[in-house]
């Protein structure tokens, strides 16, 4: 299992954050995503084998939040 934190700006409304879990969460290989709303970050569990933190980045970049940093682990 994988873990991957993405730094983002602060989110302001509460449908962002259901897009960008559930666009996540319908991924191939992701078990868990959850966005922090006050600190900007979003935290996916997912499986290596299956997809990858720069695919998530995409994805979520996709969505039209840019993210700033990451860390994999």
């Amino acid at each position: 299992m994988n873990k991957a934190v993405f730094n983002m700006e602060p989110f302001t409304c509460p449908s962002c954050i259901k897009k960008i879990e559930s666009t996540l969460e319908k991924m191939d290989g992701v078990n868990d995503a959850k966005v922090l709303f006050n600190s900007g970050r979003v935290r996916v569990d997912f499986d290596g084998s299956k997809t990858s933190a720069d695919a998530l980045e995409d994805t979520i970049a996709r969505l039209g939040y840019p993210v700033l940093s990451k860390k994999v682990s």
